[in-house]
């Protein structure tokens, strides 16, 4: 059970989902953001996206986000959750671009602290290929899904245990996008 009452059955708006619908002032331009973010016009594919997502979410232990951007990162690529799980368990080991790994290294070093980003992480990035506009969005990707990552987990939220639910959420998302996942 939440934090705080959100005024929703949370089993119905679990997650991120019952915050957002509980203060609309809030959710609205955060829904926004995420679909900016995940689903807008990137250099960085929408699967590139969803994987950092999940990547940052799974280093902050955060079980909402990071299953339901797994599922969704999944949803977008060729190899599904086999690659998600490599990455996620051994991010140098995955059969991921040079330059995706670079980005993700990066990502990680965000999720610790910004200042964690040094100029040699960005060189190698860089080196594989990687844009000025590319690298301000994985930072920012990453730094947005922290904050995501506490909101979530800072209050008290569910999280359903069942991966079908993220299943299906991803299949939603994928079609419709994340504006009209919740109505706030």
């Amino acid at each position: 059970m939440a934090h705080i009452d959100l005024g929703v059955d949370e089993k119905e708006f679990p997650g991120v989902r019952g915050p957002m619908k509980y203060r609309p002032v809030t959710g609205k331009p955060m829904m926004e953001l995420a679909e900016t973010l995940l689903r807008g016009p990137l250099s960085l594919s929408t699967a590139d996206r969803e994987l950092i997502a999940a990547y940052v979410s799974g280093r902050n232990e955060c079980t909402y986000c990071c299953s339901a951007h797994s599922a969704l990162a999944a949803a977008l690529l060729d190899e599904g959750m086999p690659l998600v799980d490599q990455v996620r368990a051994d991010l140098d080991s995955a059969p991921v671009s040079a330059k995706l790994r670079a980005l993700l290294h990066i990502a990680g070093a965000v999720q610790v602290s910004g200042r964690e980003v040094t100029p040699e992480l960005v060189a190698t990035a860089r080196a594989e290929g990687a844009t000025d506009e590319e690298l301000h969005d994985t930072v920012l990707i990453a730094a947005a899904f922290c904050m995501v990552n506490r909101y979530v987990d800072g209050l008290g939220t569910f999280a359903p245990s069942d991966p079908s639910y993220y299943e299906e959420t991803a299949r939603r998302v994928v079609s419709v996008g994340y504006r009209n996942t919740v109505s706030t």
